[in-house]
């Protein structure tokens, strides 16, 4: 038994060596073989990796391609979800195939409550907000009543009910969210 704890170590070290000089391969590879024969790397924890490499290609999505997004005024529609505001997709949608969705929103003064303050929820993975100008007062579950100031930002978890409550008329966002299409549900107060 002797002899082959010596026989083995130099071998690990000429493969460790020919590793690091860049020489050929197949010493890493006899290297692997040898520990694995010893039982140093059990056969489940080897079938159990190989499994989830095989379920990330097959659900590989397509190659997302690059979104630039240059400020234009004519840019911002009324066309998204809420009717009181104006939005400028930044092309995220596109470019990720649907993983996400960015979007700057300039929400239309000045606030009216009967119209902006519905309690609701999104059914998204992801939603964060950040205030480039103004501010924003909004209700989430769980949080209450903030303030949202130019510079503040914030998530949302998954399906928490929220609304806004008032808002300043020069009021910007930016709206980051997974996935770029989506259900809102509106609730009753």
């Amino acid at each position: 038994m002797a002899k082959q704890k010596t026989a083995s170590r130099p071998a690990a070290k000429t493969a460790v060596k020919k590793k690091w000089t860049g020489l050929k391969s197949t010493a890493k590879s006899s290297a692997r073989k040898t520990i694995k024969s010893k039982g140093r790397a059990p056969a489940a924890k080897s079938k159990t990796a190989a499994k989830p490499a095989a379920k990330t290609a097959s659900k590989a999505r397509p190659k997302q391609r690059i979104a630039i997004s240059h400020h234009r005024e004519e840019d911002f529609k009324a066309d998204g979800l809420r009717t009181y505001a104006k939005y400028r997709d930044l092309g995220i949608s596109a470019a990720s195939h649907g993983l996400a969705q960015a979007h700057v929103i300039r929400l239309q003064g000045p606030c009216n409550p009967d119209e902006v303050s519905k309690l609701h929820f999104h059914d998204v993975e992801f939603q964060m907000v950040y205030v480039l100008k103004g501010w924003v007062k909004t209700y989430m579950e769980g949080e209450g009543e903030t303030l949202m100031k130019q510079g503040s930002a914030w998530t949302q978890p998954p399906r928490i009910r929220h609304m806004i409550l008032d808002y300043s008329d020069d009021v910007e966002l930016l709206e980051v969210i997974l996935p770029a299409e989506f259900k809102t549900v509106e609730l009753k107060a």
